[in-house]
């Protein structure tokens, strides 16, 4: 008798014995963890019905039947191959496979195994111990992350580099608050670099995008700002197999090792005090017991090792500039995110920009190094990131608009006069101001713009919003005045000489005479 058959037999007497006890179906079922309608099949059912329902469930038909033999066959000549890639295999080599769950597949799969006795092997990888490097000979690099919580009991991801020297074991990692760039990852072998007082021969890495683009069947591509680095530094890279991460192991141990030593349950309060924390964490712990490997301290081992770096001198990082497409709605595409450019930059499908990253921005130069734009670097994906700037009219220079705006005014000197005090006053401004002033000057009569002109320059207003208003007060002012004039009413409307006849006067002498 096989195992699973015991176990049944095992469940239906506990469901007799739990039954002669007095226990309900309903606390049988709780206990055992049969469906009541089982439970009340098993206490239906004699002994011999219940053997004889086994025996059925033995040799009932399965639906896999038909094709017990080829799995049989493919698992004795494979025998690590899963129940998925199995079902695969039978759909691919059985065009009539019939349409059944994975589990079914799953179960018929195991089945075979345990009544052939195939059972699964994993392929083992087998490993030896490597001998240790030579002092100053070879260091490695990952990257990993970690969600902290804050003071206000949120949560935190920070991101961290991790560099590990392959021979004394001493360690440095470097905290940033956003996800590494290659910029920001050039910067902290800064940091470890000067952390160890020296370069190493060679840096182990994963295939990371940061540094590679592609592999090309051992022709590694590295990216542009990493491969200006790394030949200034002069010192070799070894970058390891996809899904290969055993090949690194030391600093593998590490990035667990500051997860688990120093980021468990720490407080996230700003990024500069990580970094504090950590530093003094890498003196007080992970630089100064004793390796579990090794068994030495690893910074009496740097002290050894450090004397086989080479040389660190500083360097300044800057950017190096990069060549992009301009498209015909005048944006980038830089990093999955659309950054905008003024507007008449595309000149053609051949335009192109300059770009350089810096501190969290990007900068566009056009090829004579003349700033375009700056914008923040957008950290998700498919954005626009606009510059409202970039939407207005600069097809004439500003004092070209100013002339042709002083145009406009009845007195063109006066005009110079009160425009060059309004850019004078707004110069961050100057264009939306000057554009708006066109535009007011557009709407009212000479008269109006002339006398609103000599009132703002009288009383230092040098605003195009406020000339706006005095030139729509001194506008409603005049059609009162228009609307309050006296109007003459004739009497005899169809006699126009009566009205213009001037009444006979006598002279004053005429009277004076009747008072002597």
């Amino acid at each position: 008798m096989n195992y699973k058959v015991k176990i049944k037999w095992f469940m239906y007497h506990q469901v007799h014995h739990m039954k002669r006890e007095g226990h309900s179906v309903s606390s049988i079922s709780k206990e055992t963890g049969l469906n009541w309608r089982t439970v009340n099949k098993y206490l239906n059912m004699s002994e011999e019905e219940y053997e004889q329902l086994l025996i059925n469930l033995d040799i009932r038909e399965k639906k896999l039947s038909p094709y017990e033999d080829f799995i049989r066959n493919n698992l004795s000549n494979f025998p690590e191959t899963g129940a998925s890639q199995m079902h695969d295999w039978l759909k691919e080599h059985n065009p009539q496979f019939p349409d059944v769950p994975q589990r079914t597949v799953y179960n018929f799969v195991k089945y075979i195994r345990q009544k052939y006795n195939i059972p699964y092997q994993k392929a083992l990888r087998e490993f030896m111990i490597v001998d240790e490097c030579d002092y100053g000979q070879q260091s490695q690099a990952d990257f990993g992350q970690y969600n902290m919580r804050t003071t206000d009991d949120c949560r935190k991801k920070v991101w961290f580099f991790s560099m590990v020297l392959s021979r004394s074991r001493q360690k440095f990692v470097f905290f940033n608050d956003k996800p590494f760039t290659t910029k920001t990852a050039i910067i902290a072998h800064e940091k470890a670099f000067e952390h160890f007082h020296g370069i190493p021969i060679e840096v182990v890495y994963d295939q990371d995008k940061l540094f590679l683009t592609d592999e090309n069947a051992g022709n590694l591509i590295l990216t542009k700002e990493f491969k200006s680095y790394a030949g200034l530094r002069k010192f070799s890279l070894h970058f390891c197999r996809k899904a290969d991460p055993q090949s690194k192991g030391k600093i593998e141990n590490v990035v667990k090792y500051v997860k688990q030593n120093f980021l468990y349950n720490r407080e996230y309060i700003d990024i500069e005090i990580l970094n504090g924390q950590a530093t003094a964490w890498l003196y007080r712990t992970a630089n100064a017991i004793i390796h579990s490997r090794t068994r030495r301290v690893p910074e009496k081992e740097w002290i050894i090792e450090r004397e086989h770096l080479s040389a660190f001198v500083p360097i300044q990082i800057t950017s190096p500039l990069l060549a992009y497409n301009v498209r015909k709605d005048n944006t980038i595409n830089y990093h999955s995110n659309f950054y905008t450019l003024p507007k008449g930059t595309y000149k053609g499908q051949d335009t192109q920009i300059l770009l350089k990253e810096d501190d969290g921005h990007i900068e566009i130069f056009d090829k004579n190094n003349n700033l375009l734009s700056k914008h923040i670097i957008c950290l998700d994906k498919g954005r626009i990131i606009k510059n409202t700037d970039h939407t207005r009219d600069k097809s004439n220079k500003i004092d070209v608009l100013v002339e042709q705006v002083a145009s406009l005014f009845p007195d063109k000197e006066k005009a110079l006069e009160f425009l060059s005090q309004v850019r004078k006053e707004k110069p961050r401004y100057v264009r939306d101001q000057i554009l708006l002033i066109r535009k007011t000057a557009g709407k009212f009569p000479f008269d109006i713009i002339s006398n609103s002109l000599t009132w703002c320059i009288n009383n230092n207003i040098f605003d195009a919003v406020d000339f706006d208003d005095v030139c729509s007060s001194f506008s409603q002012k005049i059609e009162k005045l228009i609307s309050s004039e006296p109007t003459i009413i004739l009497i005899d409307p169809a006699s126009m000489q009566k009205a213009s006849i001037t009444p006979q006067t006598s002279k004053i002498e005429n009277y004076e005479q009747f008072f002597l």
